[in-house]
């Protein structure tokens, strides 16, 4: 197997190169920041994040963006969704015209309404694209724990050579060629997490915090439909899966986003406190936009936008969705099979 750089040495992007040079790959982590990198070179671990976690000594750590791009042949992108256009016109000076790249971010482009595999497009027409994702917190994995994900490509043959770079004792990767389900589903989840996290923090309990996730899911499923993704695809790893790890787990940056509004803070105030990067606050932003343009209800969504950025209360949101108008919980036109008999 080639060479792997994984840029960006945040949480994911530093347990996502430990876990390729412990698999036995050459892999190299750029850093963004040259003390960075300084740091990790001289102590073994990252002095941002995941500060208890001793790196493999394998692990090449480097802030030239040149040297890390023209010495591999797979590169994965870690850094923050807002963030890739940028940094890939900078990388795409140094890689050839049909580059491998497999994105790791999970959000969308606040700018152009994107998703990270239209970018990719736009800014590296002929690359190789992939995307992998699921329910796959950095700090369990970095810690060795059991997880499961989905590498997804439309290009046949790609998701499966990540499939086998990736995979490892304990991380298991299944291949797709749904991407924009997958890439619906990382995206989308992080804001369902953020309402939950407030739901959770004004105690609302655990019915509400039980269909909040639910009718979650039906939005995404929802947008999903209407781009294009297949609907098993948001039932799987990169659906379900990655919704209930963040929308119940306190690593989750999103959810604790969200605990901290809800507690009184403001967004800006939240960000500040969590001191990395919450896509899902970004995310919602665009997604309200898209739904608008395209003619689709995303109400919980909205809900979220209006506490986040008109500094409208919890309460107030959870009257306005109660009080909307009674339908039923899967619109007739969505029934699978319709016209033939249901067994009724």
């Amino acid at each position: 197997m080639g060479k792997i750089t994984v840029y960006g040495a945040g949480s994911w992007g530093t347990a996502a190169a430990d876990l390729l040079a412990r698999g036995g790959h050459q892999a190299t982590l750029w850093c963004r920041r040259p003390e960075q990198a300084r740091a990790i070179n001289a102590t073994g671990r990252n002095p941002d994040y995941l500060k208890r976690t001793d790196l493999s000594p394998a692990l090449l750590v480097t802030a030239d963006l040149e040297e890390a791009a023209v010495s591999s042949q797979f590169h994965v992108i870690a850094v923050p969704t807002q963030s890739v256009r940028e940094f890939l016109s900078g990388a795409a000076r140094y890689w050839p015209r049909d580059v491998r790249v497999c994105n790791l971010a999970k959000g969308i482009e606040i700018a152009s309404g994107d998703r990270i595999s239209q970018v990719v497009a736009e800014t590296l027409p002929g690359s190789r694209y992939s995307v992998l994702s699921g329910p796959s917190h950095a700090e369990e994995v970095a810690d060795g724990k059991p997880a499961a994900v989905v590498a997804a490509s439309s290009i046949p043959g790609e998701a499966e050579l990540w499939q086998g770079i990736f995979s490892g004792k304990l991380f298991r990767v299944y291949t797709s060629d749904d991407v924009v389900g997958v890439e619906i589903g990382g995206a989308v989840k992080n804001v369902i997490a953020i309402a939950a996290g407030i739901a959770a923090s004004r105690e609302m309990g655990h019915n509400a915090l039980a269909a909040l996730v639910c009718r979650g899911l039906a939005e995404v499923m929802r947008l999903g439909a209407k781009l294009g993704a297949h609907p098993l695809t948001l039932a799987g790893l990169a659906g379900v899966g990655d919704l209930m790890v963040t929308c119940f787990s306190g690593l989750s940056r999103n959810y604790r986003l969200g605990l901290a509004v809800g507690g009184g803070m403001t967004l800006t105030q939240a960000l500040n406190s969590l001191g990395q990067v919450a896509e899902g606050a970004y995310t919602v932003d665009a997604l309200v936009r898209n739904a608008r343009e395209i003619d689709i209800e995303l109400p919980l969504t909205e809900a979220v936008h209006r506490i986040l950025y008109d500094a409208v209360s919890p309460e107030s949101m959870v009257g306005s969705l109660f009080g909307r108008e009674l339908k039923p919980e899967l619109p007739p036109e969505m029934y699978w099979g319709r016209g033939t008999s249901r067994g009724d």
